[in-house]
């Protein structure tokens, strides 16, 4: 397991460095430019860049959690209570990033699609995202389940012996 663990936890730090650098450089520079900076339009744009930010936020807790969880995996306890609030802030976050694509959807459907053009790629993409996120989700929340079973079997055995 730890021929494993050391790899993934280069793995997390790469993702979270290339997280952070997407927040600080990239972002900024993939939100358009408007030529005509109207009020509701900058307003649209700010929402549009905090909304990726948070995003991210959402994916970086993601790791952090991960990283944690892998420290419980290494010293033995991945099946103790310690285990919960990490899976719970990742189910958390999963569900808190869901819910900004369910918003972004709704809002390229609203202000960009029926302004800019009738291209279908964008709800499409968007939609099919929804969709791989709320899997996601609820695999999740199984596999929360999965853990509290194991946690009560794990207790059970540790008082049989």
């Amino acid at each position: 397991m730890n021929r494993v663990v050391l790899p993934l936890r280069i793995l997390l730090v790469v993702v979270f460095g290339a997280l952070l650098a997407a927040q600080i450089w990239a972002l900024p520079q993939m939100v358009p430019d408007l030529a005509d900076p109207t009020l509701e339009r900058r307003v649209m744009r700010a929402a549009m860049l905090t909304i990726a930010v948070l995003g991210l936020v959402c994916v970086q807790v993601v790791v952090v959690c991960t990283w944690k969880l892998l420290t419980l995996v290494t010293d033995d306890r991945i099946f103790s209570a310690a285990a919960l609030p990490w899976v719970n802030a990742i189910v958390g976050a999963v569900a808190t990033g869901w819910l900004m694509l369910a918003g972004t959807f709704v809002c390229s459907y609203y202000f960009i699609i029926d302004e800019v053009s009738d291209d279908p790629a964008l709800p499409a993409m968007l939609l099919v995202l929804l969709l791989i996120g709320a899997v996601v989700g609820l695999l999740l929340v199984v596999l929360r389940a999965l853990l509290r079973q194991a946690m009560a079997l794990r207790t059970d055995m540790e008082a049989v012996i």
